[in-house]
């Protein structure tokens, strides 16, 4: 009788579970406005750029090396909120991000039902494109200058913010750190040959001296810019 109860008691909480690992828009929108949460857009850039939820990281869950890659900068102790259109690619990919230790938790019905349900959507009101000219003068502006190719729906790149802000306050004097959304400058990236996000290039009197793609330590910027002093 004991072993039947403990049977009958897991396949509640197994239940349960099941029943949070998808939500409908109303249970979405409430748990999305938890400081711990984060959003994860598993659709194409193109996607997302036709409208996303507010503050949604995006991961192209048909593109699988730019989803692990992107995805291994999640914080696995905290949820993910995962969506796309209809809600069939964030479900499979709710389910890998289990798979991997993550509490993640699907959008039923991905967007559509999100835009149904009268629910906000953000998007780019206006491209902040970027000339070649535009480019160089910023590369310019400055004898040491820090080049942020970024976008504000990467994992790693919002990973690194605390570190580029505190360049920013501590190293002012030293380099200027100047921004380019690679999402919107994809021209640009294709003609500095900028391949992924974030990438960080260094140009001193204007001339590239440094690059490097990926999540760089605070320890790393200070050994490289210092040695351009």
């Amino acid at each position: 009788m004991k072993s039947f109860a403990t049977f009958l008691l897991l396949l509640v909480l197994a239940g349960g579970a099941q029943a949070q690992s998808a939500l409908p828009p109303d249970a979405f929108e409430k748990a999305i406005a938890q400081p711990q949460a984060q959003i994860l857009d598993v659709r194409t850039m193109d996607e997302y750029n036709s409208g996303f939820i507010r503050n949604a990281l995006q991961a192209d869950w048909n593109n699988k090396e730019q989803f692990n890659d992107r995805t291994r900068y999640l914080d696995p102790s905290k949820p993910v909120y995962v969506y796309c259109l209809s809600g069939g690619r964030s479900g499979a990919a709710a389910a890998a991000l289990r798979e991997k230790g993550f509490n993640a938790i699907n959008l039923e019905g991905g967007m559509t039902a999100w835009k149904k349900a009268g629910k906000p959507v953000e998007g780019l009101k206006e491209l902040n494109r970027i000339t070649e000219a535009d480019y160089r003068k910023l590369t310019t502006q400055a004898g040491l200058v820090l080049i942020d190719f970024g976008a504000p729906w990467c994992p790693p790149c919002r990973k690194m913010e605390p570190v580029l802000n505190n360049i920013r306050k501590t190293m002012g004097g030293k380099v200027l750190v100047s921004y380019v959304d690679g999402g919107q400058n994809t021209e640009l990236m294709t003609a500095h040959q900028v391949e992924a996000l974030p990438t960080f290039i260094i140009y001193k009197q204007g001339r590239e001296v440094w690059r490097k793609q990926g999540v760089v330590s605070q320890e790393e910027f200070d050994r490289v810019i210092g040695s351009f002093q």
